[in-house]
């Protein structure tokens, strides 16, 4: 935007006022409309910032390394991710007893305060399941807003929690909204994780509407994706079962995140969306 002296300095402006005025109000709308569209984008999980995609870090791997996670090569399947935010929750046994009747796996990000702490034996049941089980930090602090002791300690009670009941330690977490930057990445790298965001959303904060979340999953479907839902939000764990059926008919694998890098590995400081 022009500053207050080149304003000035114009002749142009100077004889046509009106002119100025709504073209500053043009270029004041324009800030604000990408302003907005910044925000929506960070809130999407597509902030700018450097990302690898699981394509790349197949291609990246060392060649005809075998695949480390399962069964699944998605080098050659149309594969997809469906990943879950923000549990455990008082959905989560009958959404793992959805998956497990569907036999899909899935990746959850886990949140610790009021959840990990609250739900223990559903943390357990989904490592012993078969699922990855990952980190959504501990009290879904925005991690680009707050200090590096406080990052640390909210990436790092979440792991510590994980590995207690599960006997793994996490390499993955996923910072909440999305929100993330180079000083989020060092401190991730620190402590061994790799962030990964998503290219699917149903927004499933916003509705209930178990069929509204089933078409807007559908709709933004492709090879690679990474599905983010919430199964704390009532419509969400009815969608699954169709959403799940619908794409097996379209020809979709699905996978947890490691199995849709393999043969790459998820390194610890990158952050990884399709």
């Amino acid at each position: 935007m022009p500053s207050s002296t080149s304003t000035e300095t114009n002749p142009a402006r100077q004889h046509a006022p009106n002119k100025m005025r709504a073209g500053g109000r043009r270029l004041r709308l324009s800030a604000l409309t990408s302003a907005a569209a910044c925000l929506a984008l960070t809130l999407s999980g597509c902030a700018e910032v450097d990302t690898t995609a699981p394509s790349t870090a197949r291609a990246e791997a060392a060649h005809g390394a075998p695949a480390h996670f399962g069964s699944v090569d998605c080098r050659e399947a149309k594969c997809i991710a469906l990943t879950f935010d923000a549990g455990p929750s008082e959905n989560s046994a009958r959404l793992l007893d959805i998956l497990k009747e569907k036999k899909v796996p899935a990746t959850f990000f886990l949140l610790g305060k009021r959840h990990i702490e609250k739900y223990p034996e559903l943390v357990e049941r989904m490592a012993a399941e078969g699922h990855e089980v990952a980190s959504h930090t501990w009290d879904h602090k925005i991690l680009t807003r707050i200090s590096d002791a406080q990052i640390r300690a909210e990436l790092k009670r979440p792991d510590d929690a994980i590995e207690r009941l599960t006997g793994h330690k996490p390499t993955l977490m996923r910072p909440p909204q999305g929100r993330t930057d180079a000083n989020v990445h060092k401190i991730a790298k620190q402590l061994g994780l790799a962030e990964v965001l998503w290219s699917v959303t149903a927004k499933d904060y916003t509705t209930n509407d178990s069929a509204l979340i089933t078409k807007r999953v559908l709709d933004q479907a492709s090879r690679d994706g990474i599905i983010l839902l919430h199964d704390i939000y009532q419509g969400t764990v009815p969608a699954v079962p169709g959403i799940i059926d619908a794409l097996k008919q379209r020809g979709y694998v699905f996978v947890t995140v490691p199995q849709l890098l393999a043969p790459g590995k998820a390194e610890p400081g990158k952050v990884y969306r399709p």
